[in-house]
């Protein structure tokens, strides 16, 4: 075993295990770096808390979508760290170092798959492999200016990663450049089942007003201008989700906590574990929902389900801001950083209430940071998204697409 070097906190500081992978394939020369919620065989999983990672033991086993990748060619460049629990947005572990958004230092990085998106915007990691629960790949893609795209719930198999809330776990990955991130794709996904063919830009007023205000909607625009030679000017719809922004957000903050705390409480309310600010507070929240709440929330997830596939059909993909504006500064206070996460959470539960892929493309910057756009299509269409988003990387001169 080996140490990685890293002054971006993003890797670990401890032994890195020895990885074997293929002398050639699809990602030879690329190499991986995998969020502390994976299995890899022969390393203790650490989940991003200490205490379980102290008592853990080897696992016998890696995780398949990463085990795919290093059958693919890719090389191990470590094990990153992740906010605790996977259960933050911000990137901010009360129990390591933070961090460093290489692409703006003065910014989070987002998480929870805050050392994945650390070492490959900083150059350490071509690939980085994370999770997306709450939006732990597009928020920080859009905050280190990468490419990050939330898998279609259920399509990658989360086999022998931790869960945080089944119902929404997916997996993702981050990467700089377009070509790389189909490769990986292809690896990974495949051919979608997806029959249709996405040819119909949609955009929802309600999405674009939570912008942050003049600059983040200005760049937003820019953005929109950029993109439009491949997708067109995108038509907003009249047509109003069955329940209002607000309220698809508590829905998915109810369904989210509850299912955290039936995979978690047990061991949580063994000892005290020393959990961070915000970690603690969601916990104690899921601990509070009950189950007929929980069905009751599950039962509207339904509702706005269809109302979305109904919206898409067979060719619509909706156009939205990933989140508000650029990653808050690391100097905000907790109370700030909160408020940022809520309204950010409005624009991602859209793809984690549904189920259907979303992809953020680093297009723009508000105050010399990051700022993503984002496709959501239907479910299955993973690779379209991926293709359609190097196509308008592509046209805005994005190098690598």
């Amino acid at each position: 075993m080996t140490k990685t070097l890293d002054t971006m906190n993003a890797f670990l500081d401890r032994p890195k295990p020895d990885v074997a992978f293929a002398a050639s394939g699809p990602l030879s020369g690329l190499s991986l770096a995998v969020k502390d919620i994976f299995d890899l065989a022969g390393d203790r999983t650490g989940n991003g808390n200490p205490q379980i990672y102290d008592n853990a033991q080897p696992a016998t086993a890696t995780m398949p979508a990463v085990q795919a990748m290093f059958d693919a060619g890719a090389s191990f460049a470590g094990k990153t760290q992740t906010d605790e629990l996977a259960f933050s947005l911000m990137g901010q572990n009360a129990h390591f170092p933070f961090p460093v958004n290489s692409a703006a230092p003065d910014r989070v990085t987002g998480g929870s798959s805050s050392g994945s998106a650390a070492s490959v915007a900083a150059g350490l990691a071509d690939i980085a492999c994370g999770s997306d629960t709450g939006g732990s790949i597009r928020a920080p893609a859009s905050f280190c200016g990468l490419i990050g795209l939330r898998t279609s719930h259920g399509r990658i198999p989360l086999d022998r990663a931790m869960p945080l809330a089944p119902s929404l776990d997916t997996f993702g990955w981050f990467a700089r450049d377009a070509a790389t991130y189909e490769a990986v794709g292809d690896v990974l996904l495949g051919k979608d089942g997806f029959g249709g063919h996405l040819g119909r830009a949609i955009s929802a007023p309600l999405l674009d007003a939570l912008l942050l205000g003049p600059a983040e909607a200005a760049e937003y625009g820019r953005m929109l201008d950029g993109a439009y030679p491949v997708i067109g000017a995108p038509q907003p719809t009249t047509s109003a989700p069955p329940f209002d922004i607000d309220s698809l957000y508590t829905m998915f903050r109810k369904i989210q906590a509850y299912e955290a705390w039936a995979a978690h409480g047990a061991w949580i309310s063994q000892s005290d574990r020393g959990l961070g600010p915000g970690v603690k507070e969601r916990f104690a929240y899921g601990a509070e929902i009950d189950t007929a709440t929980y069905d009751d929330e599950i039962a509207k997830r339904a509702i706005f389900r269809s109302y979305l596939s109904d919206l898409l059909g067979d060719d619509g993909f909706l156009v939205l801001p990933t989140v508000p504006g650029a990653a808050p500064l690391k100097t905000l206070a907790h109370d700030a950083l909160q408020t940022y996460r809520e309204q950010a959470l409005r624009l991602l539960c859209w793809s984690g209430l549904s189920g259907f892929p979303q992809i953020t493309l680093p297009l723009g910057s508000v105050d010399g940071a990051p700022f993503g756009l984002s496709l959501l299509g239907p479910y299955g269409s993973d690779m379209q998204l991926i293709r359609l988003g190097r196509s308008v990387l592509g046209a805005a001169g994005h190098h690598g697409a």
